[in-house]
């Protein structure tokens, strides 16, 4: 006992080591700003082009702002570009504060063409498939050489194969921009299609080059406007109010937690500390950059690794309540959870894969968030909690008072009320869709779209003063939603300057010059210094079907993992069925309420979906469970001691992750709240499907398929007898 005690005191010693060295990591990470912070967190740098070519036709421009937006992405994933007037083109890059090399990356036409000792073009970029970055060494002086391996489509091999068997013992030169990057001796016919380019001082410049060849040339040629350092869009106090609910909502959940699960809730409380100092350091080694959509990945992250241990503890408590020792029911819990755990984190990681793949910009950012939050918080719910709770039951700490008892509870008849729960959730729906026909008549737009979907107008003011962001948020913004009568106002400040960034939905001349004049009235700015130019919105078309198409290509993943897992297609049906549901359902609220619909929207279908899918996945986790211990019962009554059993743990994981979001909701400024409110809603609507919609539509979907295969086998059983009275008939 002595030695066990022992024992349970040196892990303990051990785990609290590595958390205090977590957290000290984590804030020193915070303490010298080494999280690379977004645009609306931290600022960056803007630039602005304008095309050499006088009048740019509009495909042109389009083709040109998404190139541009591949390129910026090896800077951020949050960078951001999009058309200013009819020829001009801004590009927003967080996090960054030396414009002078972007502008020389940036500015290129991005031209690659192989030339002869003549001056002929032999093959050029668009004859490339592929490029990549490769490292070799030199074998007579050991350093190492950095390349970029071209190989190219059939019509390049072919007309690279024909040049180099003419040019042998002749130099072939390869140009990018304007730069000879190597100019080699063709020493025989070059046949298999492929090409390296070398010279280059580094495996990040090569990289850099194989991307920017991969994207290909930009259609316009572009020359340097303008340039600025902008500040944060939202300003500290944003940070340092997220910061403060984040603290807030972290003691919250520990009192919930330990209030509810008492020893093993202390555990679980000790484990999500870990779970989020971890966290934070990986965003800093990874270099991740922080915005909005990527803090929404970390809050759902959050919610599944308290979702993880309210699972395990449950568990647990059901296995004391049917009369196991507390160390029985501690080892069966941790095991009788896992299946749950792992499923519900999976069909999560696959969505985040597929988002951070396709995606692009903020889509980007919130898939890495997430994988990286949903990775750790299974790390730490199954190893860290259960150190924490093997380390408490060494030191003695046993009793079953500690770990708490569920008895069997008294089963309620969700199946049978599934006529209303499904009722309301098609009025909820409907009401969305009637609501964008009101809209459509009365205001012309049957969606509040955003800046980031439809653009605006953006406003450049240079004021008599230094405005801060919290002056600009108390005293500018309201006087420019006067005039506009919305309250979807970006704005930025210029660094080193009195300008301020304002944008808005597009303005009428007669607004304009509103706007113009109310500034002048409250501020007395020059209005001869107000300069307005109209832009487009920074979530291209081209970004909002690579946004559809991998969402999309995540539920068939989704659907197909859930089919493999569960053995029934069933189960996977009403799991994404359940999932529209939720996405329609918020969508409603987006119209009904008119919402602003941008970036933060994305987000948050985003955020919904992978915090739903997880839970449905528990409650048809334990379903599958009853099937095999009670295989005779009737399946509409397992279906509802299933979704009984799992009711509580539903609604204690719908509570922590809503009062973390609820207590950001109420500290947070305006911005915040924006983007808080509608996660508010979809934790409430994505648990209330798991619960009242998935599982009684699995059984309806049941039903129907015992019905269906009833008939065909009565249908057979028809034929059959057919076909012997017709052979008796014919004997």
């Amino acid at each position: 006992m002595k030695s066990e005690k022992g024992k349970g005191a040196l892990r303990l010693l051990v785990l609290l080591a590595v958390l205090v060295g977590f957290l000290y990591l984590a804030f020193d990470s915070m303490r010298g700003n080494k999280i690379k912070l977004g645009l609306d967190l931290a600022g960056g740098v803007s630039i602005t082009y304008q095309a050499k070519e006088e009048n740019p036709s509009s495909q042109d421009m389009k083709d040109t702002i998404f190139k541009l937006q591949r390129r910026v992405e090896t800077y951020s994933t949050e960078a951001q570009v999009y058309q200013e007037g009819r020829n001009r083109i801004n590009i927003d890059i967080p996090g960054v504060s030396d414009a002078n090399q972007i502008l020389e990356d940036l500015g290129r036409p991005g031209s690659l063409t192989f030339v002869d000792p003549s001056g002929n073009t032999i093959l050029t970029g668009d004859q490339v498939k592929s490029a990549k970055p490769a490292q070799m060494q030199n074998k007579t002086t050991g350093q190492s050489q950095y390349l970029v391996e071209l190989v190219f489509t059939e019509e390049g091999s072919k007309a690279f194969a024909e040049a180099t068997s003419k040019l042998v013992g002749q130099r072939i030169a390869i140009i990018y921009d304007g730069r000879t990057y190597s100019n080699p001796v063709v020493k025989e016919a070059i046949t298999g299609g492929t090409c390296q380019i070398d010279g280059m001082q580094s495996y990040d410049e090569a990289d850099q080059l194989a991307s920017t060849i991969r994207i290909g040339s930009l259609r316009l040629e572009l020359e340097e406007l303008r340039s600025n350092v902008v500040g944060a869009q939202l300003g500290q106090q944003a940070i340092h109010t997220s910061l403060k609910a984040g603290a807030v909502g972290f003691l919250a959940i520990v009192a919930i937690m330990v209030g509810i699960f008492w020893l093993p809730g202390l555990a679980a409380s000790l484990a999500l500390a870990l779970y989020i100092s971890l966290t934070v350091c990986l965003i800093s080694a990874f270099d991740i950059t922080m915005t909005l959509p990527g803090i929404a990945g970390i809050i759902l992250s959050v919610g599944m690794a308290v979702d993880a241990n309210v699972i395990i503890f449950t568990r647990i408590r059901e296995e004391i309540g049917l009369g196991r020792s507390v160390r029985d029911a501690v080892k069966a819990g941790f095991h009788k959870a896992l299946s749950a755990i792992v499923d519900g984190n999976i069909t999560t990681l696959i969505a985040a894969a597929v988002l951070y793949i396709m995606g692009t910009g903020t889509i980007k950012g919130f898939a890495t968030t997430l994988g990286l939050g949903v990775v750790v918080s299974m790390f730490t719910a199954l190893l860290i909690t259960r150190s924490w709770v093997t380390a408490f039951l060494e030191l003695g700490l046993d009793k079953k008072g500690l770990f708490g008892a569920v008895k069997e509870r008294k089963t309620f008849d969700f199946i049978g009320k599934r006529k209303f729960f499904f009722g309301f959730a098609l009025v909820v729906i409907a009401s969305g869709f009637i609501g964008m026909g009101v809209y459509q008549a009365k205001t012309g737009s049957a969606l509040n779209f955003g800046l980031d979907f439809k653009g605006g107008t953006s406003t450049n003011v240079t004021f008599n003063q230094d405005m801060s962001l919290e002056q600009i948020d108390a005293e500018v913004k309201p006087v420019v939603a006067a005039v506009t009568g919305d309250n979807d106002i970006q704005a930025a400040k210029v660094q080193g300057t009195n300008e301020v960034i304002i944008k808005t939905r597009a303005l009428s001349v007669e607004e304009r010059q509103s706007l113009d004049q109310a500034l002048a009235e409250k501020f007395s700015v020059d209005q001869e210094k107000i300069t307005a130019e109209s832009i487009t919105g920074t979530i291209s078309g081209e970004m909002r079907r690579d946004a559809v198409l991998a969402v999309a290509i995540a539920l068939l993943l989704m659907l197909v993992y859930i089919r493999f897992r569960f053995s029934n297609f069933r189960f996977a049906a009403s799991a994404i069925m359940c999932l529209c549901h939720d996405v329609l359902v918020l969508f409603a609220f987006y119209v009904l309420f008119r919402w602003s619909i941008g970036s933060s929207f994305v987000a948050c279908i985003l955020t919904l979906v992978g915090y739903s899918i997880n839970d449905t996945i528990v409650i048809f986790d334990r379903i599958r469970e009853n099937q095999k211990l009670y295989p005779r019962m009737d399946r509409k009554e397992l279906a509802n001691k299933s979704i009984t059993e799992t009711f509580s743990r539903s609604v204690l994981t719908s509570l922590t992750t809503f009062v973390t979001i609820f207590i950001l909701f109420l500290l947070g400024v305006s911005s915040i709240r924006d983007f808080t409110l509608p996660l508010m809603v979809g934790t409430i609507f994505g648990t209330y499907s798991s619960i009242a919609i998935a599982s009684p539509l699995w059984d309806l979907m049941e039903t129907r398929h015992d019905k269906q295969r009833a008939e065909a086998e009565a249908a057979a059983k028809e034929a059959e007898k057919a076909e012997k009275a017709a052979k008796k008939k014919k004997k």
